[in-house]
């Protein structure tokens, strides 16, 4: 890899981050992008007709044609790599400087550094958060501010890296005149940089892959690890992946993903939020399946019960690590009464997983790193899992996981307030360059930005009543619009007139109101970055 033929990076190289984009960097990513995008475009579109089916009324079920790989019992993962043995509690947040420093610090077995939901793909922030994964592996990142430096503890997190999903693209570097797949880009790049550092240190290069629909988007990971692996001379094997099954169909191709990456895989991952919003989105039309508010969709309800106890079982059953969900809850300075309650759900939600048989979690602050890892504690004792709870007395029908009733469940002019006033504020910052906000005490993302507008959308189509009585309309929410960004401009004062809210709040209106339901907000959001 000598050149850079065919390849444009379209934007200027921040200073001081060119080695980041070398010449031998960018001709693996358009290696990647050469032999696997057609792949990619193909089961994009494969999305597309399948979503086509469902508005049609085809209702998901488990394959038939991979009857053979759920019955068949001779078949496990890859043996866990030694430092992905004890994964009890493991904390997330986007690849900026401060964040990664303060989570390799926090006490928990795993970070995973994001460049998907909780970072916000400005060209800076992606170029950037690849320096910081490099300093963080080579223990050098520090962070300045007048008050203190930041600097790494002796004892860090393992390192985990979350690339974008099939589904984004990078616009910012094109390979043949085609702006490549913001996956590629993410992996190629980390791969290329650190995959050598990290065998040489004893660890690995370790990823958790989102948004994923079908086995066949995991077969294409796989191809693209055994490709990656060859390219650079690793040895087959070295890459261990996690995926998040975060879609209703991937909920019923579990097995079959394990299966497709078996010679890569860590586990599973219950991403609880991006699987609401998949809920919503993929039977956005049909009126007998409307969802609740927000928070009345809790990890008790039966469809999501369902869905946790089959990823357990079926994680355990072929020696794979089950992970928990998200605690979003970000603890306040100035209301212990706020904590007090707030952390009182976080222990119970972290029970509820531990005595169910997941091997580890994932937080959103530091501060609860010690509340999921005393759960963790009390029921692993000195083991680093639980992955012989095979969990056999679990059996889930398809029904099960389709049954979107929510008992007592209401639709509320509070609960719409909440989708209008998040999805305003989230994509504000968005567009702001941060993926990450602190919103009424909860750490809100992508994937619960997408709830947010997704309910809206679904609600106001579907003639859905609130239980107060007026229906949910365009005209309503565009008043309710109104309303809250007063209380912003009032909760903000002079902060106010940094965000772009004319911006974000057409953006909402696009994907919340308008007649066609984009499939990402992300999507049409992306082109109004830098």
């Amino acid at each position: 890899m000598a050149t850079t033929r065919g390849v444009e990076v379209k934007a200027r190289v921040p200073a001081g981050l060119e080695e980041i984009l070398s010449a031998d960097a960018l001709n693996l990513v358009a290696a990647l992008h050469r032999e696997f995008d057609p792949t990619r475009r193909a089961l994009l579109a494969r999305r597309a007709e399948r979503q086509a089916r469902l508005d049609a009324g085809e209702r998901p079920g488990f394959l038939e044609e991979t009857r053979e790989i759920r019955e068949r019992g001779d078949w496990k993962v890859a043996p866990v790599a030694p430092d992905l043995r004890d994964r009890r509690v493991e904390i997330t947040g986007p690849a900026e400087r401060k964040m990664m420093i303060n989570a390799l610090n926090s006490g928990a077995r795993v970070f995973m550094a994001d460049f998907e939901d909780s970072n916000s793909p400005t060209w800076e922030n992606l170029v950037q958060g690849q320096r910081n994964a490099i300093d963080a592996i080579e223990r050098t990142i520090t962070f300045e501010t007048p008050e203190r430096t930041y600097r790494l503890n002796e004892e860090i997190a393992t390192l985990l890296i979350r690339p974008r999903g099939w589904h984004l693209p990078e616009r910012h570097l094109e390979v043949d005149g085609e702006p490549i797949s913001g996956s590629l880009f993410d992996f190629g790049l980390f791969m290329f940089q650190n995959a050598r550092r990290l065998l040489q240190k004893g660890s690995g290069p370790y990823f958790y892959l989102p948004k994923l629909e079908s086995h066949l988007e995991a077969r294409l990971w796989n191809d693209v690890f055994k490709f990656t692996q060859d390219a650079l001379g690793l040895p087959q094997g070295s890459i261990r992946a996690t995926v998040l099954i975060e879609t209703i169909l991937a909920a019923f191709e579990m097995e079959e993903i394990l299966y497709e990456l078996r010679e890569h895989s860590s586990g599973l991952n219950a991403g609880r939020w991006d699987y609401i919003f998949s809920l919503i989105k993929k039977f956005r039309n049909h009126s007998d399946m409307v969802l609740p508010d927000r928070a009345q969709v809790t990890m008790t309800v039966p469809f999501m019960r369902a869905y946790t106890e089959l990823l357990v079982r079926t994680c355990h059953r072929r020696e794979a690590h089950a992970m928990g969900g998200m605690a979003a809850f970000i603890p306040s300075r100035k209301d212990p009464e706020v904590n007090k309650v707030a952390l009182t759900k976080v222990r119970e939600d972290k029970v509820r997983e531990a005595n169910d048989g997941f091997d580890g979690t994932w937080v959103a602050h530091p501060d609860l790193v010690p509340v999921a890892t005393e759960v963790f504690d009390s029921v692993l004792g000195e083991r680093p899992n639980q992955v012989e709870r095979q969990r056999e007395d679990v059996s889930v029908e398809p029904d099960q996981l389709l049954d979107f009733r929510v008992p007592g469940g209401t639709v509320t002019e509070a609960g719409l307030r909440n989708n209008v006033s998040v999805a305003l504020q989230y994509l504000a910052s968005w567009l702001d360059g941060n993926g990450a906000v602190a919103i009424f005490n909860l750490m809100e993302d992508a994937a619960t930005a997408e709830i947010s507008r997704s309910q809206v959308w679904q609600w106001q189509r579907n003639g859905v009543r609130l239980a107060e009585g007026p229906p949910v309309t365009a005209d309503l929410v565009r008043e309710i619009e109104d309303e809250e960004l007063e209380k912003i401009k009032e909760s903000l004062g002079d902060a106010y007139g940094r965000y772009r809210w004319d911006e974000a709040r057409r953006l909402f209106e696009t994907v919340a109101l308008a007649d066609r339901f984009d499939e990402f907000l992300t999507l049409p959001a992306y082109q109004k970055l830098d």
